[in-house]
């Protein structure tokens, strides 16, 4: 897969592309929200969007909210991965639309898990003859 990760932390963001790549997929890493909205509006665009809540250049809500609101990423699933420990935030990045939650620090096994259990079904390949 080809995973965008946008955190302003670069030492997070850092670790998390490192784990992604030795896993078998794609990082594409994005420091702030707008960076991470014109990242994912590129070709080909990322399958999956890992997107930390407290960045500069539009915080995570507001990147999250204009995701879902395009046509060309509404449905790329995206993995909130915050220090936020607010239950009412939880509940509000879900209500916009992110699949799934994880709260720093993290473990590199449940990154990785929740990654591939919100992963959108694989796409078929070339049919053989």
């Amino acid at each position: 897969m080809r995973i965008l990760v946008a955190d302003d932390d670069r030492q997070f963001s850092q670790l998390a592309c490192q784990m992604l790549v030795a896993s078998g997929h794609q990082a594409i890493p994005a420091y702030d929200g707008a960076s991470a909205l014109m990242a994912a509006m590129r070709s080909p665009a990322p399958d999956m969007i890992v997107l930390d809540l407290q960045m500069p250049a539009g915080d995570g809500t507001t990147t999250l909210a204009k995701l879902k609101q395009s046509a060309r990423t509404a449905l790329i699933p995206v993995l909130v991965v915050s220090a936020t420990t607010d239950p009412a935030m939880h509940d509000r990045v879900r209500t916009l639309g992110a699949a799934g939650f994880l709260s720093k620090p993290i473990d590199p096994d449940t990154f990785i898990d929740a990654l591939e259990a919100f992963a959108p079904p694989a796409k078929p390949g070339p049919r053989a003859r």
